[in-house]
């Protein structure tokens, strides 16, 4: 069952298409995504390529930071993205699901406040950064 909090305003196939972690996140690994997730996907083959990301920017942590505080889990090694796909294809673990769902809500409660505070409507280039990183949180980033 999906838990009633979670109401994210993209798809893991969306957020793909749109341009998220330099088109590198799983590595080059995408044998866990479904197929269709992938046709429009902008993925990168060779590494992180900033230019395949929907702003054109960096945006977040590295891997190593999320280790340090935390934020990856032993079923999820890759952290919150693979958490969200595997989610999206109807795999539940409460405990997991819990921790991550409490984390994304956190992240858009902080930043998407920030950038309807600060950008005129309709200013997709105010705040690249913070909407590339409301983008690779599922979070509709052209607020």
């Amino acid at each position: 069952m999906a838990d009633p909090v979670f109401k994210p305003q993209l798809t893991p196939k969306k957020m793909l298409e749109l341009g998220v972690f330099g088109g590198w996140y799983f590595e080059g690994d995408h044998r866990d995504l479904p197929a269709a997730w992938l046709k429009k996907a902008k993925l990168s083959p060779k590494g992180f390529d900033v230019k395949l990301n929907c702003f054109g920017v960096a945006s977040g942590q590295s891997r190593a930071v999320w280790r340090a505080k935390g934020w990856i889990t032993p079923e999820d090694p890759l952290g919150w993205f693979q958490w969200y796909c595997r989610y999206a294809q109807g795999r539940r673990l409460p405990g997991v699901d819990r921790f991550q769902i409490r984390r994304w809500k956190a992240f858009g409660d902080r930043h998407a406040p920030q950038v309807r505070a600060n950008c005129d409507p309709g200013d997709v280039f105010c705040r690249p950064r913070q909407r590339q990183a409301l983008l690779q949180w599922a979070y509709d980033p052209f607020i």
